[in-house]
This record gives structure tokens, C-alpha cells and sequence, in this order.
């Protein structure tokens, strides 16, 4: 099957993957009555007397902004709002799918910052949370930042929701080939969204109190122009940043040279970057994570060829796809079900054991859960749920 060809004439017929849909139907004045006018006063006067009653009297509860500004989209780069709206549509319907969640898309025809926060600010009343989606970095980092008071969860899920997988997908690889988390040596292509938080994640960067974190032994980030390392010039204030939890050693080299030796490649970055040979230079029993869509950093046969005894993809059509379907509809399940006002990284880690955890017997070729696998994200919503009313999130 041609998918291109077949999603254009999909998304065609469909004009729109997602509607609105009523829970009741209106067909006598007594039902206009109680949803309409007059009776709809009610529950307007008692929220207005008390503005928590929201939760209760509309569909605060179980709703979610899926928002971006189109900068960053799959790996389409900046193709702007209106080009954004079928990626934000399909992941509306995986919200609804696979957690029960209503979730709409807004597209923001803007990419300024301070424009981008004051939007999501004064739409924030109807949702229960904000899915930050394909927002550039740097910027994403701030607009989440400064989110944080919201007093709803806001999760920028290209950051966070990968993250959460990947950590998933290393938890069950070492378990298989019997290594531990602490002893792994990384190498992440990617220093944009993804990459730095998933980086942030293997090295326990915001989970320092809590001693089911483990941080790996090491991670070198890389860009287009190779390693991060301190003294490197043309470094912004972003990456440079990261040289707090990454590249201990100060590494120089390509992508290439700096993956001799390491246990795991993890790819968030562009087609067709390694070859079997690059592979053959790392750790004996290296993971390869090559998760750049639609095409991966190198493919699982020639990565085999190069030696890796565990390889995942971000495609559906490969063994171990690497998928943040498996993360965000749970998280965002188990955090409305706790009234939860923002996504810790204990929640974040919870949410990634038990991913881990809903594979009972992993192997080689299934690392974690086929992205449709439907028990997966009620595991994590639970896990997230109690994460978060023990911590009082």
C-alpha cells in the first residue's frame, strides 16, 4: 500500500479526522430546557459562585488542548498551523481511542513566545489540560516553563512523551540482555526537544530525591555538527545547558566517532545517518534506537549486520516501534483522574515502568507493547493516578 497516496485520499473524504459529538440527545423543550435556556443558568451561577465546580458541571474534566504552533512537525520541520492540523486531528483521535480522553487541536498562527503562552492562558478554562505538540526548540522548553502555574497539566509531549517510551524501551532491553541502567554509556543523535529531555530522563536530571530513578553511567548528545562538548563555540544557551548532565568526559568528534564504545545509539534525528559498520565500532550487545520518522537513522537489518543485538524504530511497520502512542493517552488519563495540577517526573517515571511492566516475558523483537496494544495505557493512567495522589500533584 502506497500510504501517502492513501492517506491524501483518506483524509479527502473524510474533511477532518475528528467532530463533536452530543452525550444527549435534544428533542423535546423539556431537553432544550435543562440544556439550554433556562436551565442552563444553574450550573453557570454555581460555578460562578464557585469556580472548582467547573470540574463537575461541564466537560473540564475530560477534555484536552492539543496545541502547536507548527514549527517542528514529524520531520517536516516548520510547515506552519494549518499545515499541523492533521497531525494534531490524529492525535485526538488516539486521546479518544486509547484513554477515553476528548481532545481538540489548536493551531496557533503565531510563532512568538509570549503570544504562544498568553493564548494557551486565556483558553485554558475549558480544558483540563494542554498537549504541547511540534513546538521548535528552543522555544518549547519556555512555553512549558512557564506553564507550569496553570494550575492544569501541560506536557510537551515530543519531549516528555518520548522520553517516557524510550526509558520504557532501555528498561526492558537491559533485562534481556542482562545489563544494568546504571552501566550504560549513551549516545543521542538530536539535541533538539526529544533528545534533550530524553537525556534529562536517563540521567535522573529532575528526579534526584527519588531513588527509583537510576541514571546511566554516561549520555553524549549530539547535533549536525557533532558532539556537545564545553568549549565547542557556536553552542546557544540551550545546548550548552546540557553539558550539566551530558558528555562528562568532554568528547569532541562526529556522531560516528564519539558512538565507538558506547552500549546504546539513540536516534531523534534525520534518515540514513549510520551505516553497519558505525555499528560495529559500538559495545558488544548495543541497543540501537534509530526513532526518525518516516525513515530511521539506519535500518534494523543493517544495524543487525553491524552487530546490534536489539534494535528499535518509531515506524509501525518494524519490530520494537519506539512510540509515544504508548505514553501520553495514559498519562494524560491518570493525571485528570487525579485532578492532577502538573506531569512530575515521578509520574513521568511511573508512567515508563509501567510500560515496561506490560510486557510480561519481553524478547529481542518486542521490547515494549505494540503501540495498539489497549491495556497499555490503563496500566500507565493507574500508575500516574496513585504517583500523583501520593506525591499531592
Amino acid at each position: 500500500m502506497n500510504y501517502y497516496e492513501e492517506s491524501l485520499k483518506l483524509h479527502s473524504y473524510l474533511k477532518g479526522k475528528v467532530g463533536v459529538t452530543n452525550k444527549m440527545d435534544v428533542r423535546t423543550t423539556e431537553q432544550l430546557a435543562l440544556v439550554y435556556s433556562p436551565g442552563v443558568a444553574a450550573p453557570c451561577q454555581a460555578i460562578a459562585e464557585n469556580v472548582e465546580k467547573v470540574w463537575e458541571y461541564t466537560m473540564k474534566g475530560n477534555t484536552v488542548a492539543i496545541v502547536s504552533d507548527g514549527s517542528a512537525v514529524l520531520g517536516l520541520g516548520n510547515i506552519g498551523a494549518e499545515a499541523a492540523i492533521p497531525v494534531m486531528e490524529g492525535k485526538a483521535m488516539l486521546f479518544r481511542r486509547f484513554a477515553g480522553i476528548d481532545a481538540f487541536p489548536i493551531c496557533i498562527k503565531s510563532q512568538d513566545t509570549e503570544q504562544i503562552i498568553q493564548t494557551i492562558r486565556n483558553i485554558a478554562p475549558v480544558f483540563g489540560g494542554i498537549n504541547l505538540e511540534d513546538i521548535a526548540a528552543p522555544r518549547c522548553f519556555e512555553i512549558e516553563e512557564r506553564l507550569q502555574d496553570l494550575g492544569i497539566p501541560v506536557f510537551h509531549d515530543d519531549q516528555h512523551g518520548t522520553a517516557v517510551v524510550v526509558l520504557a524501551a532501555l528498561i526492558n532491553a537491559c533485562k534481556i540482555l542482562d545489563k544494568k541502567l546504571e552501566d550504560l554509556s549513551i549516545v543521542i543523535n538530536g539535541a533538539g526537544s526529544a533528545g534533550v529531555a530524553i537525556a534529562r530522563l536517563l540521567r535522573c536530571v529532575d528526579n534526584k530525591d527519588n531513588i527509583a530513578c537510576v541514571p546511566v553511567k554516561e549520555i553524549i548528545l549530539c547535533d549536525t555538527k557533532g558532539a556537545i562538548y564545553a568549549d565547542r563555540p557556536d553552542l546557544n544557551a540551550a545546548k550548552r545547558s546540557t553539558l550539566y548532565y551530558t558528555n562528562p568526559n568532554n568528547k569532541k568528534g562526529t556522531v560516528q566517532e564519539v558512538l565507538k564504545g558506547a552500549d546504546v545509539f539513540i536516534g531523534v534525528s534525520s534518515a540514513n545517518l549510520l551505516t553497519a559498520a558505525d555499528i560495529s565500532t559500538m559495545a558488544k550487545d548495543a541497543i540501537v534506537l534509530a526513532l526518525a520518522n518516516p525513515n530511521p537513522e539506519i535500518l534494523p537489518e543493517e544495524a543487525i549486520k553491524g552487530g546490534a543485538a536489539i534494535v528499535g524504530t518509531g515506524r509501525s511497520d518494524m519490530p520494537n516501534q519506539v512510540n509515544n502512542v504508548l505514553g501520553f493517552p495514559g498519562i494524560f488519563r491518570g493525571a485528570l483522574d487525579a485532578r492532577a495540577k502538573r506531569i512530575t517526573p515521578k509520574m513521568k517515571l511511573a508512567a515508563a515502568y509501567a510500560i515496561a511492566d506490560s510486557i510480561r516475558f519481553p524478547s529481542r523483537d518486542m521490547i515494549i507493547p505494540p503501540a495498539l496494544n489497549e491495556e497499555v495505557a490503563y496500566r500507565v493512567a493507574e500508575a500516574v493516578r496513585k504517583t500523583a495522589l501520593e506525591e499531592g500533584a
